[in-house]
């Protein structure tokens, strides 16, 4: 578990410094499109569509680019209708790993996963192999750095919240249910705690560990290459390895 954080950190420093911001944004875009067509274009009764539009306004999306992907996705403008499509398989190591897309074109998308799994040492598996591996669950997380772990905990808890996780070395990572993953978020920052990222995620129950450089570097070149692609939004992985060897290969 302490693997796939890591990884998760280091990506999101990465897209920092990278400023890939073209693929951000379509990435962000489909996000709120599709959350407002499912659960309609007010985001104070559409949870998801409140986490997409906070994240757009951390990446400095203009206001007119998501009033315009809400209009698509409740159909005042016309526009491409994505699906959402998850894939499941293994990495090098038999490393489970959790694909989740938004695509308009299905047999593009699972054509382009399963290259990119084969090209690195994966392979796709069929839907369900590997999900059993992982519980959805809501993360929030608060930088270390302006509080204390005592302090965090007893909000957390008080806010509804299941655990407050320290592993990592610059933020608590508060873990909710899903439904409640809003609600609590909510609920800290009305008791001042700033939030870094809220979302909805998939935490291994089991991890995979990985001890020598040459299968971590083909399994990290395999995430980012999936990462990498447009159509998909989210990779999951129950890898675990240490923190030397993943600033060796990062």
């Amino acid at each position: 578990m302490a693997g796939h954080s890591k990884w998760h950190n280091i990506r999101h420093k990465k897209a920092k410094m990278d400023a890939k911001r073209g693929q951000m944004f379509t990435k962000i875009i489909r996000e709120i499109t599709v959350a407002a067509r499912q659960g309609g274009g007010d985001p104070e009764f559409n949870p998801r569509l409140r986490i997409a539009i906070e994240k757009a306004k951390k990446a400095n999306m203009p206001v007119e680019n998501i009033e315009r992907a809400i209009k698509r996705g409740t159909g005042e403008l016309e526009g491409v209708s994505y699906e959402e499509v998850v894939y499941e398989g293994y990495g090098p190591e038999g490393v489970a790993i959790i694909v989740e897309c938004l695509t308009d074109n299905r047999n593009r998308t699972t054509g382009e996963v399963r290259h990119i799994f084969t090209k690195h040492g994966g392979n796709l598996g069929s839907s369900g192999c590997v999900s059993f591996l992982f519980e959805e669950k809501g993360v929030i997380l608060v930088p270390k750095d302006k509080y204390d772990e005592e302090t965090v905990f007893e909000k957390a808890i008080e806010a509804g919240a299941e655990d407050v996780v320290t592993d990592d070395e610059e933020f608590y990572e508060i873990r909710t249910e899903p439904k409640e993953l809003y609600t609590v978020k909510e609920a800290l920052e009305k008791e001042g705690l700033e939030i870094e990222k809220a979302e909805l995620t998939r935490i291994p129950t089991t991890t995979v560990e990985i001890k020598d450089e040459e299968t971590a570097t083909k399994l990290m070149k395999l995430l980012d290459a999936l990462e990498d692609n447009d159509d998909v939004q989210k990779v999951y992985s129950n890898f675990e390895m240490s923190q030397q060897l993943m600033e060796k290969v990062s």
